[in-house]
């Protein structure tokens, strides 16, 4: 396997735990007052969203690698975005379709402050000027 798809598997390994992570019934996760009190669930999601993006934006640099910069800095916009679907569509099958689980705006926003942050990171970290 060549060394610029490398990255790829990176990203959908993280897409995949994530996956995993959501669906998990709420029975599953531990119910301790002083993790609500810190907000935890919310840095968990900003972690999880933060590095989703950073992940993929890593790995479709390494594939179009010789393309020009405006097209891979929209390309970074379109994968945080994307992420931020992502994430949005996992609060609807929480809601319908995992036991114990929920819609929470809180968890949108802080998966679009992860996404944000990500794309951020990446853009200055990954795009040469």
């Amino acid at each position: 396997m060549p060394k610029k798809y490398l990255p790829l598997i990176g990203a959908i390994s993280w897409l995949i735990i994530s996956i995993i992570l959501l669906t998990l019934p709420g029975t599953a996760f531990p119910t301790e007052d002083w993790l609500d009190k810190i907000w935890f669930d919310k840095w968990v999601h900003i972690g999880m969203f933060g590095i989703m993006v950073l992940l993929w934006c890593v790995a479709l640099r390494s594939l179009i690698a010789s393309t020009s910069l405006t097209i891979i800095k929209k390309t970074f916009l379109i994968i945080a975005f994307a992420c931020l679907a992502y994430g949005i569509l996992m609060e609807f099958v929480q809601l319908y379709f995992v036991a114990h689980r929920s819609f929470d705006y809180g968890d949108i926003i802080a998966d679009a402050v992860g996404c944000a942050l990500g794309w951020v990171f990446s853009t200055r970290k990954y795009i040469k000027k």
